[in-house]
């Protein structure tokens, strides 16, 4: 059972709901970390994930990007998403949405969901840690870019999408972010080839930005979530070691 709470965010757009969650125990204000969930949206997985996080020592937020087009409880899925043939029958309700949320979206959402990180009375303001999920990497590696001066870490696991031949590729962003970015890309990724992930590597290297990136061998798109057919228990606690570490060393 998650222990946090659903708050009402207004955006320039309208009201996102966002999951937020603290540490079980906590006296002094703790950094705040903004986690960008994936195509299959705001539900117990990512409230559990942000949980665990915050057990670590951070207020979480979880917000449903995909506020413009219902509530949580009207995009959430309605079947077992682990039993054979039901994730890919929920897919092609939620790709519009996904291939609807622009980047000229995310960056008006970013300040509400910062400032509601910023507003609750447990979080220390002056550092943000970001982490996303399958598009969330890409809306997580956005964030850096349009807040270098506050993003000070950035999670990116099973990303797709983050290398395109389009003029606002999430990559693009790169020479403005100043955090460091750790990514778990998934194996055999057909939105994360070999050749976008040296792509991205590329560009990482030449800005200059502190990165560790790696794919993770045999673990398919959406290995951390376990309400999915896709979930791989032993990527999935990779992903929160190498998380938990990237936390530990920028947000204190």
């Amino acid at each position: 059972m998650t222990r946090g709470e659903l708050i009402d965010i207004t955006t320039p757009d309208g009201v996102a709901e966002a999951y937020l969650t603290t540490p079980t125990t906590q006296s002094d204000p703790v950094p705040g970390v903004l986690f960008f969930m994936d195509a299959i949206g705001l539900r117990p997985r990512i409230e559990e994930m942000a949980d665990r996080i915050a057990d670590w020592g951070y207020v979480v937020l979880a917000p449903n990007v995909f506020h413009r087009h219902g509530t949580v409880a009207d995009i959430a899925p309605t079947t077992d998403l682990r039993l054979p043939g039901e994730r890919e029958k929920f897919f092609p309700t939620v790709m519009p949405l996904v291939a609807g949320h622009t980047a000229d979206e995310a960056a008006r959402d970013l300040p509400a969901y910062v400032a509601a990180l910023a507003d609750h009375p447990g979080v220390d303001p002056r550092t943000l840690g970001v982490t996303g999920y399958c598009m969330g990497a890409r809306l997580a590696l956005r964030a850096a870019g349009q807040l270098p001066d506050l993003v000070a870490a950035v999670g990116m696991f099973h990303g797709g999408g983050i290398v395109t031949d389009a003029d606002d590729s999430p990559h693009l962003v790169v020479p403005r972010v100043r955090a460091e970015v750790v990514a778990g890309f998934a194996d055999n990724d057909g939105s994360m080839p070999p050749e976008a992930v040296a792509a991205f590597d590329a560009a990482l290297d030449r800005a200059g930005v502190t990165a560790s990136t790696a794919v993770y061998p045999g673990a398919p798109h959406g290995y951390t979530m376990s309400d999915t057919s896709m979930y791989d228990e032993a990527a999935a606690e990779r992903h929160f070691t190498e998380l938990h570490d990237l936390l530990a060393r920028t947000l204190r």
